[in-house]
């Protein structure tokens, strides 16, 4: 193949006996077995046995052989005796007998092995990044996000969709993180912004008359890390399409996401049809606009079996206000007084009071609930929650009880906590569902004002018409998250193409006409101009690579991460402008003192 390799490490099979090959590699390990000398030489592709006997002209060199070193070996391909075959490895029927071997670079001493799959500190794997991506796993993820993002750029062509690049260095994009600015040297005082998404920009191609555009687009937000969010930089699945509906996005993105799960998967189960949840059903039923639907537990309101009962705690409350309700989470398997102390410990910990019980057993041929609610509140109101709930001997059921917005959150934690603890959250599977019907607004407390929930730009569902006459916290929009195994993959939304019902749609959230101008009056000229209904969506890439990867941090499936503080340990960044580039930027730095 070239002068350093005839083979790769990862392509010798036992029809291969007998030739006389050249390898080209990183040593792997070295191995003394009884007087034999051997390496495992590794490359992209794979790893290849090479072996080495006393009488071997090139013995003396191989035992000088350390980890890492990069050697180019010759030998003679011959076959494993049947009890060495290494059925695991491709190329395990084979080895190569070493003729002769040239050391192309030796390694230093090693900050971290790549041999084995040891955990080593964050500080470390990134500082000596190209060190850990030699690593096994590490390094087939890398290859798997590779196939993952090749497979869905032929599935979007395939399915008509044309792939368009946006411009990196721009103005602020309307997503609502914080902006990564980037000076001009030829404007003093003035920043171009990386875009936080291809926003505006793909919704100009539709106005610019394009159709079903993608893009596997860089977006850059300065915001904190999570092990489900990149700190700086992410890709995503940049999607638009115009003279569609929100059925019509659904049922051109749904298939794509579908089969790349069932490629990728390991034999998971995949959601054939991805079921529609609107926001206000995920939220009381699963406590959570992201639900993990492998979890079976589905919420209940159990208000009217604590109303004027004899439990006082939750009784009340309801008197007192009816906006109080409770909830009931059903624990299939979870009737034991040890299970439901351990849940309410779990409570405590997060910071509630606690979380109230009843368990059912059998005594004497008869299902009875136990625990001090269902002596509060009586057995006819306990055997009406049982059946409410159809729960068996051995269920138990917990409850959460106060205004549904402010416990919502603990109640879809609760809900997931039972799961984990009861085994219930089947591994095998990718759950996908749509959140549909998103809330257009919502009451700020702390500004004491309605401003928008989600994505400003959604067309109201109603238009002008439910803007004008109702009640703005009742209005929804055409809005829409994928969510799968509890990740929210991606969030979409019919946009509002009209300039009139923008404004309106701004002036309800107390912003005027001229904010609107001057924040967004590059796509509102554009509408003014002949724009088509259109709408997209934008799958996140690094979140599909880790959920295919069976990963829970996004920085064993990104090629070069940041830290958690948002710095590159391995380039240096960010760092210090010396002073002659900070005037050809017309800048000067103020550092804040500690």
């Amino acid at each position: 193949m070239t002068r350093y390799r005839s083979h790769t490490c990862g392509q010798l099979r036992a029809e291969d006996v007998g030739k006389t090959v050249r390898l080209s590699g990183w040593v792997n390990r070295v191995r003394d077995h009884g007087g034999l000398l051997f390496v495992d030489l590794r490359d992209h592709y794979g790893l290849t046995q090479c072996v080495a006997d006393p009488d071997s002209p090139a013995f003396a060199a191989v035992d000088t052989l350390r980890a890492e070193w990069v050697v180019t070996i010759d030998g003679e391909v011959v076959a494993r005796s049947d009890e060495t075959v290494n059925d695991k490895l491709p190329t395990g029927a084979v080895e190569v007998r070493i003729t002769s071997i040239e050391v192309q670079s030796e390694a230093q001493e090693l900050p971290l092995p790549v041999f084995g799959d040891l955990d080593y500190p964050e500080e470390t794997r990134l500082r000596y990044r190209f060190l850990d991506l030699r690593r096994e796993r590490l390094h087939e993820n890398i290859v798997l996000r590779s196939r993952i993002i090749a497979d869905l750029r032929r599935r979007m062509t395939d399915a008509g969709f044309m792939e368009f690049q946006t411009p990196i260095l721009t103005a602020s994009s309307p997503e609502g993180a914080r902006d990564f600015l980037v000076p001009s040297r030829l404007h003093p005082g003035q920043f171009y912004a990386l875009p936080q998404a291809p926003q505006q920009f793909k919704q100009l191609i539709m106005v610019a008359g394009f159709d079903r555009y993608f893009q596997i687009a860089p977006c850059f937000r300065d915001e904190d890390a999570r092990a489900d969010r990149s700190p700086g930089e992410f890709y995503q699945l940049d999607i638009e399409m115009s003279f569609v509906e929100q059925e019509d996005i659904f049922q051109a993105v749904e298939p794509i996401l579908r089969d790349v799960f069932v490629e990728f998967g390991n034999g998971k189960s995949v959601t054939e049809k991805f079921p529609r949840i609107p926001f206000a059903e995920a939220m009381r039923k699963y406590g959570s606009d992201k639900p993990d639907l492998r979890n079976p537990i589905e919420m209940s309101d159990a208000t009217d079996t604590f109303r004027d009962s004899g439990f006082k705690v939750f009784a009340g409350q309801i008197a007192a206000d009816d906006k109080v309700r409770v909830w009931a989470i059903p624990a299939p398997g979870g009737g034991s007084r040890a299970f439901c102390d351990r849940m309410n410990s779990w409570a405590q910990k997060e910071g509630q009071p606690g979380l109230g019980y009843i368990f059912f057993r059998e005594e004497e041929g008869q299902l009875v609930g136990a625990g001090p609610l269902a002596k509060n509140i009586g057995p006819e109101r306990t055997e009406a929650l049982r059946q409410q709930l159809d729960l068996k001997a051995g269920d138990a059921v917990f409850f959460t009880c106060g205004i549904p917005s402010k416990f919502v959150d603990f109640a879809g934690q609760a809900r997931q906590q039972i799961g984990r603890e009861l085994n219930l959250i089947d591994d095998n599977k990718f759950e996908f569902c749509w959140i549909i019907d998103f809330p257009m607004y919502e009451w700020d407390e702390t500004e004491q004002k309605i401003d928008f929930s989600h994505n400003p730009f959604s067309m109201p569902q109603g238009g002008m018409e439910a803007l004008e006459t109702k009640d703005p916290l009742e209005i929804n929009g055409y809005q829409y998250d994928i969510v799968c195994n509890g990740i929210e993959l991606s969030s979409g939304a019919i946009r509002n193409h009209k300039p009139e019902i923008m404004m309106k749609a701004f002036e309800i959230a107390g912003y005027g006409p001229e904010v609107v101008e001057e924040k967004f009056g590059g796509m509102l000229n554009a509408f003014r101009y002949g724009a088509p209904p259109h709408g997209g969506i934008a799958p996140g890439v690094d979140r599909i690579v880790m959920l295919l990867a069976d990963e829970e941090n996004l920085r064993e499936v990104t090629m070069f991460p940041m830290n958690q503080q948002a710095q590159d340990l391995m380039m240096g960044a960010p760092a210090e402008a010396n002073a002659h580039q900070l005037r050809e930027l017309h800048i000067r730095t103020v550092v804040p003192k500690d």
